[in-house]
């Protein structure tokens, strides 16, 4: 059963049409706007072997906030939708990711409750064209959005860009172990309940 999602989400802020396929090959097409964050939404799909397609049109003569955020809303969205029941999935992941000097470590349960803890710092405002708090508001919203239990932890690391980047390469790949399928779970639910 394919798992793929497509949504489109419009506001007075921004509109946006996305496109998933957690069993892809890692080909991205994005367009935000926002340069930078275009360079990281590629490098999530490309580690985590997702076809990821993204254009968005924000409102950027105010600031990158409204368009950061609303992908990671659809983004979320998009990942809980393609799950589906989430039967035989792997459910947990975890990645240590290291960019130079920088290392973060990222953990995720695709458990249906959302939680994100976030321990990341930046030693400077503005990485290009994007606020580095937006790097925080992204992981909330598509926590937040997802229904998963996720865990951001800068283990080490000055240099902005490398953080930021070691933040998305560790989610792509924690999350490319979570969404997995399970060799030895057949159909069955990865939850002690029956349902996540």
């Amino acid at each position: 059963m394919a798992r793929i999602s497509e949504l489109t989400r419009v506001t007075s802020e921004t509109s946006i049409s996305l496109r998933l396929d957690l069993d892809g090959t890692g080909q991205v097409e994005v367009s935000t706007g926002v340069g930078f964050f275009d360079h990281m939404l590629t490098a999530l799909g490309r580690h985590g072997r997702f076809d990821l397609s993204i254009e968005a049109d924000g409102d950027l003569h105010i600031d990158a906030h409204h368009t950061v955020e609303d992908v990671g809303i659809v983004l979320g969205q998009a990942v809980r939708q393609a799950l589906g029941e989430k039967r035989g999935i792997v459910r947990f992941g975890q990645a240590v990711v290291p960019m130079d000097e920088a290392l973060v470590e990222v953990a995720i349960d695709l458990s249906g409750r959302a939680h994100v803890a976030w321990s990341v710092g930046f030693e400077r405002p503005m990485l290009g064209d994007m606020d580095t708090q937006l790097v925080e508001e992204f992981f909330r919203a598509f926590g937040g959005n997802a229904l998963i239990n996720l865990h951001v932890i800068q283990r080490a690391g000055s240099n902005a860009h490398h953080v930021a980047e070691a933040c998305f390469k560790a989610l792509a790949r924690a999350l490319r172990m979570a969404v997995a399928i399970d060799p030895l779970a057949g159909d069955d639910v990865p939850s002690t309940k029956g349902s996540l």
